[in-house]
């Protein structure tokens, strides 16, 4: 899991990038309609697009009336993995903190 969590926030540390899951989660879109929203030109948004199908969190597809049309859509895989490691990161932190919360309370 360490290494697809690494490709997951490797792709997640570029801001457009961020913005394209912003997007697709809320649906799915054209590469086009991407690259208008965001200002970007169509050979940066095909970049940034390979980095996200690359690392999973992002899926194209082709509608049937149409193969040359590509729809880009969200994948959850790898945000349920980058989910679960930031829950487990948040409880080793609860708990080294209430540790010290204990410790000071004991301390004259």
């Amino acid at each position: 899991m360490n290494a697809a969590l690494d490709t997951t926030l490797a792709a997640l540390a570029d801001p457009n990038r961020r913005r394209v899951v912003d997007l697709l989660a809320r649906s799915p879109r054209q590469a086009g309609d991407l690259a208008r929203e965001l200002g970007l030109s169509p050979p940066t948004m095909s970049r940034h697009l390979r980095a996200l199908r690359e690392s999973g969190l992002v899926e194209e597809s082709h509608p049937q009336f149409d193969a040359r049309v590509r729809i880009y859509a969200l994948r959850p895989e790898p945000m349920v993995h980058l989910l679960r490691w930031l829950e487990e990161s948040e409880r080793l932190w609860s708990e080294q903190l209430l540790a010290f919360k204990a410790h000071v309370e004991k301390t004259p």
